[in-house]
């Protein structure tokens, strides 16, 4: 008999005296012990309550690990910088992943406030101040009432805060 031929021989006789089933057993016992290599997933939370409202800041948020088949009721904040400089819609409690549907961009425009419109159209440019009728981030479409003569004008909040009406 050759040298590599042994443990094949040996195995079966393990096989024959144990039966299949017991084999079979045996060898998901000893995957079991073995540790897995998992790769651990690290979502940001809160370090403290975050309230409904409140802006989230860097100082706000901490890296968490948690294990590789952690699956969360709903979709999650992945990275603290998506979450950094948003706001809060309802209460964010330590030690817990943050919700997508938690968070809103900051309001550039909030009702009620006194806010720049400006008219662009073919390289003219007129600027004059008006009060939002309602809430708005950028790029979004957001009314506005004309303090000079109160006509209430449709605009499209820019990154600044301004609401630009006119073709560019």
């Amino acid at each position: 008999m050759t040298r590599d031929a042994r443990p094949v021989r040996i195995a079966a006789r393990m096989i024959r005296a144990l039966g299949a089933g017991r084999m079979v057993g045996a060898w998901a016992l000893g995957l079991a012990a073995c540790p897995a290599a998992a790769a651990d997933q690290v979502l940001p939370v809160p370090v403290a309550t975050i309230y409904a409202g409140d802006v989230i800041k860097p100082t706000m948020l901490r890296d968490q690990t948690f294990p590789e088949n952690y699956r969360p009721r709903l979709p999650v904040v992945d990275s603290a910088a998506r979450a950094v400089g948003k706001i809060a819609r309802r209460t964010l409690l330590p030690g817990e992943t943050i919700p997508s549907i938690a968070l809103e961009e900051a309001k550039l425009v909030t009702r009620g406030a006194p806010t720049t419109i400006v008219f662009e159209e073919h390289g003219v440019a007129i600027s004059t101040l008006g009060t939002a009728l309602a809430n708005a981030t950028v790029n979004e479409a957001v009314s506005v009432r004309n303090t000079a003569t109160g006509r209430v004008i449709q605009g499209i909040v820019q990154p600044d805060g301004r609401v630009r009406t006119g073709q560019p």
